[in-house]
């Protein structure tokens, strides 16, 4: 009879673990998935870094020494408007416009370039501690990621540090590129997964997992890197896409499993 009801006891315990949602998978953020729109060409000679839509205008960064630069794109279009390049050894990572300026990171160089967003001058220097990853623009902050779960924020004038957060869920992620979308919520490639995390930058609050994976066919997708640039589209709930060395940037809608 005492072996009954300690059997008994453990089931009971097991199916409340399960249904009070103790543990990890209890804590999990919902999950999303990618609803393709439409595609654009993309240079499979980039290796995207970043991208940033405003108005009319795509702005896309790009790595590897020799090869990093920015350049600007008609979104209507497509036709390329402008471009500067980053001499070597400088490897350029993230892009965003802040105001009436244009900020560029690099990746271990820990400098970032202010640039006129017109015409890609070169106006100043900032310099900031550790590496630089991805940049956006959120009000009148400006949002750096640096290869950790945390994200620091930026004067967008001087580029100084004036705050962090760090990720309460799925802390540990990795944070690449980053969109600031017109909600105030961030979104950020999850190096070097196919995953996208949506973040609330008050609280470090992972919202959802949007899973990016099988957009490109698995015979394309062996010759390229990994998934990497998202930019919101002005007054939609669409997002442009792409990858490093990717053929092709994909507009698309993040939807429920």
């Amino acid at each position: 009879m005492k072996r009954n009801r300690r059997s008994l006891a453990i089931v009971v315990l097991v199916s409340l673990l399960g249904t009070t949602g103790c543990g990890s998978s209890g804590d999990d953020p919902p999950r999303l998935r990618i609803e393709v729109v439409g595609t654009r060409p993309h240079d499979p000679r980039a290796f995207t870094e970043g991208l940033e839509v405003d108005g009319t205008v795509l702005y896309e960064s790009t790595g590897m020494p020799g090869a990093s630069g920015v350049r600007v794109t008609d979104l209507t279009t497509g036709d390329e408007l402008t471009r500067s390049e980053l001499p070597a050894p400088y490897f350029g990572e993230g892009v965003t416009k802040a105001g009436t300026t244009l900020w560029q990171l690099t990746w271990r160089d820990r400098v970032a370039i202010a640039r006129d967003p017109v015409t890609l001058a070169e106006r100043t220097r900032a310099s900031y501690d550790g590496e630089g990853w991805g940049l956006c623009t959120r009000a009148n902050t400006v949002v750096m990621s640096n290869g950790t779960d945390t994200l620091t924020f930026r004067d967008p004038v001087t580029f100084a540090p004036t705050g962090t957060v760090t990720l309460t869920t799925r802390n540990r992620a990795k944070l690449n590129e980053l969109d600031c979308a017109a909600d105030g919520s961030v979104y950020a490639n999850a190096y070097p997964t196919d995953e996208i995390l949506h973040i609330d930058p008050e609280t470090g609050r992972v919202l959802a997992v949007i899973d990016a994976s099988g957009l490109l066919p698995a015979t394309v997708r062996a010759g390229t890197d990994v998934l990497n640039g998202i930019a919101q589209l002005p007054g939609t709930d669409h997002f442009l896409i792409t990858g490093k060395y990717w053929p092709t940037i994909f507009e698309v809608r993040f939807v429920p499993e």
